[in-house]
């Protein structure tokens, strides 16, 4: 290969690598800002909930791991709880078009209604920014935010990476166990776990 070129392939590469890796949301820090429409066509954002705690739950409704804990009623009934207390709970749908687990507008608020799931909103982002900018890996993968905006939680749902039903007999919900200790003034005991399910289906990067 002739030395020039050499050359330039050298400093190509030299540049790719020295290139920073893309931003991934880092417990106690400010987390990753968003503008997201929801199943209603309302624009929202994470500044909108400043003060308040708020939780992320990505979801993919042909995923059998997050139907684990729709079809028992189990995530209902922690978001009622969440509510109840004063918490911001979102669903994020980041399937793209043609993807299991896409939703339009008009899917998202059937299906919201079939489950009877009590999220105070459907956040819709086909085009994938939103989970990448949270590096969402798995439907469900769970996100706390505390009421300073800092990621308090991130990780699984429970303890039992399994879609089982059974499985959510004597869990560890590690989402109700952050909220508990945010709740109290205490810090996050387990802060990061590994989430479980299905792939987030992003859409190509290409």
């Amino acid at each position: 290969m002739p030395l020039r070129r050499r050359a330039v392939l050298g400093f190509a590469l030299a540049a790719i690598l020295a290139a920073p890796a893309a931003a991934q949301p880092q417990l106690g820090q400010p987390a990753p800002a968003f503008s997201a429409v929801d199943a209603d066509g309302r624009t929202r954002t994470l500044a909108e909930f400043k003060g308040r705690t708020v939780v992320l739950e990505w979801t993919n409704n042909g995923c059998p791991y997050v139907g684990k804990h729709y079809n028992s009623g189990a995530m209902q009934r922690l978001q009622r709880q969440a509510a109840r207390d004063g918490v911001v709970w979102l669903t994020v749908v980041s399937s793209a078009p043609e993807m299991q687990g896409h939703l339009t507008a008009a899917q998202a608020k059937l299906w919201k209604a079939k489950v009877k799931a009590s999220p105070a909103a459907v956040l819709l982002d086909p085009e994938g920014r939103m989970g990448r900018a949270y590096d969402a890996k798995t439907t469900p993968h769970m996100f706390v935010v505390d009421r300073t905006g800092r990621l308090a939680y991130m990780g699984g749902i429970d303890d039992r990476p399994s879609s089982e039903p059974e499985s959510l007999k004597g869990a560890k919900n590690h989402v109700a166990a952050a909220l508990a200790d945010l709740r109290a003034g205490r810090p996050v005991a387990q802060a990061v776990t590994r989430p479980y399910g299905c792939g987030v289906k992003y859409a190509s990067a290409d």
